[in-house]
């Protein structure tokens, strides 16, 4: 070991902000592309707000070599229902599609919307129960034409 790697500690921080989340997202990617050679990520997203500019629903993620995390799926309480969230799935996977994705990879808890990812063509390809405890962690895949 070198002088100056003894010198290295790990530092406890529980509390990253949303610019060092950043900047190590944008290492790994780094690392990725060149490990790959693919360097064509981008984001992808979507939200509805109310009539007063309130966000209401949102879909997030992101699009990298022919295939597609959504990362965050979210409709306020009080606007669930109406079909909100089946709009912005539909809208991400339109887009996905446009951008050449092959696979659409996405994680939902048992309690929050496994059976509406379903209902669009996603299948479960792991479940990991006890994540959290008392409940089941599943990862669906939906395969685009």
């Amino acid at each position: 070991m070198s002088e100056a790697s003894l010198s290295l500690q790990v530092e406890a921080r529980h509390d990253l902000s949303p610019d060092e989340v950043d900047a190590l997202e944008d290492r790994l990617y780094d690392h990725n592309s060149t490990a790959t050679g693919r360097a064509d990520a981008q984001g992808i997203g979507f939200v509805i707000r109310d009539g007063d500019g309130r966000l209401v629903g949102a879909a997030a993620g992101y699009t990298w070599a022919g295939t597609s995390e959504l990362k965050q799926m979210w409709v306020d309480a009080a606007h669930r229902g109406h079909g909100y969230a089946r709009d912005l799935l539909d809208a991400f996977i339109t887009e996905a599609a446009r951008r050449g994705v092959r696979r659409i990879w996405v994680q939902s808890h048992d309690f929050q919307a496994p059976a509406l990812y379903e209902k669009v063509g996603f299948v479960r390809m792991a479940e990991f129960e006890g994540w959290p405890d008392g409940h089941t962690n599943v990862i669906l895949c939906k395969t685009l034409a």
